[in-house]
């Protein structure tokens, strides 16, 4: 960790001479559409639904695309819980429904020196998203008080599943209990701090140095 207090003249100096880490690549974003009026932009621990394209850098091949390949819907995820690339994590904050945005996304915030599938090792690549929708996730304050069914300011996974169950129906989509499952899993690895299997009100609001 760089001392900024110890060092604020020459912090890039101070990082070489301490061995400290460099800082991680950023992602480049550039918005590609936004619309005139904006009642909500993503945050941390909201859940979008996005259409989304990759492409690699190197040769501009598109590799997967939501309205093309698969069931050609759009995806649902819970931003910044790691459901994503880090890269998305990083540049889909700050956005309004309606938007779309060209991600590019360096091999560290993406698949890394492995590669994926389709997707050769150290591949910077290219997203255009677009957000199609937003809703309260599971770590917004207002959601902890709609899942805690019997006010007992801790969360069971059954409360967290009932909820993400009634949000999907609430909205006309179908109900996925293995996705479901997934995310119940993903909220109390980031959140049960004391895995006492409980999800308290702070361990829920609690921003985690992940995120």
């Amino acid at each position: 960790m760089i001392l900024f207090a110890i060092c604020s003249i020459l912090p890039s100096l101070f990082v070489f001479v301490t061995g400290g880490k460099l800082p991680e690549p950023e992602v480049k974003i550039a918005v590609l559409h936004k619309p005139f009026m904006c009642s909500r932009k993503s945050k941390y621990g909201d859940m979008l639904l996005v259409h989304h394209e990759g492409f690699l850098e190197s040769n501009g091949t598109l590799f997967f695309s939501s309205r093309k390949h698969g069931d050609h819907n759009p995806v649902w995820f819970t931003l910044g819980i790691q459901e994503v690339l880090k890269g998305w994590d990083k540049g889909l904050s700050n956005m309004c429904t309606g938007e779309s945005r060209k991600l590019t996304v360096p091999p560290s915030l993406a698949y890394g020196k492995e590669g994926k599938g389709k997707i050769p090792p150290s591949s910077t690549l290219i997203f255009e998203i677009e957000l199609m929708e937003i809703r309260n996730g599971p770590r917004s304050h207002e959601s902890f008080r709609e899942m805690d069914l019997n006010d007992d300011w801790k969360l069971c996974r059954e409360e967290v599943r009932e909820y993400l169950k009634k949000e999907f129906e609430k909205h006309g989509y179908s109900h996925n209990d293995t996705h479901h499952e997934v995310m119940v899993e993903d909220i109390f690895k980031n959140e049960d701090e004391d895995q006492d299997g409980f999800i308290s009100a702070r361990e829920f609001t609690y921003q985690h140095d992940e995120l």
